[in-house]
């Protein structure tokens, strides 16, 4: 309860305890998602790699913790599809190597100005598809016009 408290206040990033191992149980708890979700994880992406114990039990490092914990904001928090935060996490492992190779800061803040704009473009679709969602103003139903006038003026004649 205590811990819960604390992670509300602390705005949401969740402590991670100092330990060498977690089981898929404390991670599930840690990152506030169901065990079955880091299972699947671990199937799409390929940087998710957990040991296992002898009896086969998942093994989290403190980097798998907080890979999960990034995977989560990518996927859960910006709307990245699965492969979107896996192309992500790939271009933001690069993104230290090039700039340690020399890269220009221009090309590093173009990239940001983009995935800017992209995040923008998430917002604004979301608040369109917010609208879609949304019930139709009540407006009266349509009705069929009527026929008014019949050439003879009898619907059945004898």
């Amino acid at each position: 309860m205590a811990t819960q408290l604390s992670r509300k206040q602390s705005g949401g990033t969740p402590q991670i305890p100092d330990r060498l191992y977690f089981k898929i149980g404390d991670v599930a708890r840690i990152c506030e998602l169901e065990p079955y979700v880091l299972r699947f994880w671990e199937s799409q992406f390929p940087q998710l790699k957990p040991n296992k114990s002898g009896t086969g039990q998942r093994l989290y490092r403190r980097r798998d913790v907080e890979l999960v914990l990034e995977i989560k904001r990518l996927v859960h928090g910006e709307g990245y599809t699965i492969s979107g935060a896996r192309q992500a996490l790939d271009q933001e492992r690069r993104q230290p190597q090039s700039q340690k190779s020399g890269v220009a800061p221009a090309a590093a803040s173009s990239s940001n100005a983009v995935s800017a704009a992209v995040g923008r473009a998430r917002a604004e679709l979301r608040e369109i598809a917010a609208m879609l969602a949304a019930p139709v103003s009540a407006r009266p139903p349509r009705r069929r016009p009527r026929i008014t006038s019949i050439a003879s003026g009898d619907l059945f004649p004898s």
